[in-house]
């Protein structure tokens, strides 16, 4: 039978905490040994323990003994012996154990708590990343654009013409001014039809990066791009009072789609009696493509680089009007209009195309005729369709970005898209030109060097057809905005008195500013070129002759090859 514990009389200390004093436990509790020193503590203090039976020890060096494992007080720090190992004791209070931060085991430990503690802060934490992110993010483009920037305006942003000092600068128009602008035109009027069209090969439409088709070139064509006073047939219908105002539909792309520009050009407007005349002056940019305008990419500064800004121009231009002759049935038969090219002369092969005099009427006094341009036609549903013809050309697929070899067939969305990003103006102005003239289709076809280092020989990867209304909507080419900005222009123009002026745009700003010329501007003894002929690769020769027409690209091109042959 178990000997019964006796446990002894407990003092009570009616002075304070703790045991009485020695002399009153001497007296009272004689059953309790003497001289075991009490050392004051408070509760918050660690306290030890007798016996502890859930305790267990990884250390194997230890005895298996149950016995000597619960009455091992050897590392018990309630012991001043012990007081320097911290590790077996836990704090009274209510403060959560800390956490082991690495290894496998707290990832599940954690996931068993999360539903206890909700995920607020997991979503915290993702929140603040997105933040960091965005910001990184932002900086990133910020220094990005600010490193390219100025390097681009260094090599790109030239005027299109020398200012001369006599010039007289009237006012300045900011494009701000034009996003705010709409008309709305009635439908145009016919006036006439010149030329002859060839019918469009639908074969080309089949045409993929796999089965691709080598661009010929047309050395016997004849293209011609002549200005709105030495067009014979505009003189004919200003001198019958056909309209006030006068333009060709390159000239009027390039004032609808102002806003979108970012190199600088230059029109020549020239007000005689009542009458205007947009012009362009010989050599002018408005007769070579711009590439990767509106690209934050810039292009190469060095003068002799294949892939520098004007060299881009004049091979986007040779591209361009190969490519509207390659894509037609040239088995001699050609759609005839009214009257023949007025610019060809008898017997010479022109390319082809039709010119379709239009007009408009911009209010009770003031209308417009216009020398609209059509490349090709087609029989759709027994209905004569008339289609433009332009091709984008890629010239290293480092500059934009997208490899068109890999990306036509699987993603043409994105190709289109990217071009729409580095050439918006160019596309633009086709679209407005295609609006212009009244075509039923237009058709843009895809161009790429054989080898990035090769600018003569060229390949047809694809060419797809849009409508031009859908297309303009699909761009955000508003025709309301797009006819504001010509009337107010005009109405600006028929304010002047009668003399010559020039609205150039700023080669650094969104701007584009009206200067009076002397009337014997760029005649023939006043040469102006967009770029100094010595800082130009190749550049082509110009013809001042007045009514005579300007020389095609691929006459350019044919000279590059047998200079450098």
């Amino acid at each position: 039978m178990v000997e019964g514990f006796e446990v002894g009389g407990v003092p009570f200390n009616p002075d304070g905490w703790g045991p009485p004093d020695c002399a009153t436990t001497t007296t009272t509790t004689s059953n309790l040994p003497l001289n075991v020193p009490f050392a004051p503590f408070s509760r918050s203090e660690k306290l030890g323990r007798i016996a502890d039976w859930t305790r267990t020890f990884n250390n194997p060096a230890r005895s298996k003994n149950p016995s000597d494992a619960v009455f091992d007080f050897s590392n018990d720090e309630s012991f001043p012996g012990n007081a320097d190992d911290d590790s077996t004791f836990r704090l009274v209070d209510g403060k959560p154990p800390p956490r082991p931060k690495f290894g496998p085991k707290w990832r599940f430990q954690q996931q068993r708590q999360l539903p206890h503690r909700r995920d607020e802060e997991v979503e915290a934490k993702k929140r603040e990343a997105e933040k960091e992110r965005a910001r990184r993010d932002r900086l990133y483009n910020m220094n990005r654009s600010n490193v390219n920037m100025p390097r681009r305006e260094a090599a790109v942003f030239k005027s299109s013409v020398d200012i001369q000092p006599e010039w007289n600068m009237l006012d300045q128009i900011p494009f701000s001014t034009f996003s705010k602008l709409s008309f709305t035109v009635p439908e145009p009027e016919d006036l006439l039809f010149c030329g002859a069209l060839e019918t469009y090969d639908r074969t080309v439409d089949r045409i993929t990066p796999k089965n691709e088709r080598r661009l010929e070139r047309f050395k016997n064509r004849n293209f011609f791009k002549v200005t709105t006073t030495d067009d014979p047939v505009i003189r004919r219908l200003a001198n019958e009072d056909k309209a006030t105002v006068f333009a060709t539909d390159t000239i009027l792309s390039t004032l609808m789609c102002a806003p979108r520009s970012v190199y600088s050009w230059d029109i020549v407007v020239q007000r005689v009696g009542n009458k205007l005349f947009f012009d362009k002056r010989d050599g002018s940019q408005l007769d070579l493509l711009s590439v990767h305008e509106t690209s934050q990419e810039p292009l190469p500064e060095a003068k002799d680089d294949i892939n520098s800004a004007y060299s881009l121009s004049v091979e986007a231009a040779y591209i361009n009007q190969n490519f509207s002759q390659q894509v037609l049935v040239r088995d001699g038969n050609k759609v005839t209009f009214e009257e023949p090219n007025p610019f060809a002369n008898e017997g010479e092969e022109v390319a082809s195309v039709a010119y379709r005099y239009r007009r408009w009427k911009l209010d009770s006094e003031v209308s417009l005729v216009a020398r609209c341009e059509v490349q090709s036609v087609m029989e759709v549903n027994n209905q004569r369709s008339f289609l433009t013809l332009n091709a984008l050309n890629e010239f290293d697929p480092k500059y934009s970005g997208v490899d068109w070899r890999q990306k036509l067939e699987t993603q043409r969305g994105a190709v289109l898209a990217n071009e729409l990003k580095n050439n918006a103006n160019k596309l633009a102005k086709w679209t407005a030109q295609a609006l212009l003239a009244g075509a039923d289709m237009m058709k843009l076809g895809y161009v790429s060097r054989v080898h990035p280092r090769d600018h003569f020989n060229h390949v047809i990867l694809a060419v797809n057809g849009y409508k031009p209304k859908e297309f303009s909507s699909q761009i955000n080419l508003n025709q309301a905005s797009m006819w504001g900005i010509v009337k107010s222009i005009v109405d600006l123009c028929m304010k002047l008195k009668e003399g010559k002026y020039v609205l150039v745009k700023d080669p650094s700003k969104p701007q584009v500013r009206i200067y009076e010329v002397p009337p014997d501007a760029f005649e023939n003894d006043y040469v102006e070129e967009p770029l100094p002929e010595d800082e130009q690769v190749q550049p082509p020769t110009e013809d001042g002759q007045g009514a005579e027409p300007n020389v095609a690209a691929t006459d350019v091109e044919d000279k590059e090859v047998e200079a450098q042959a």
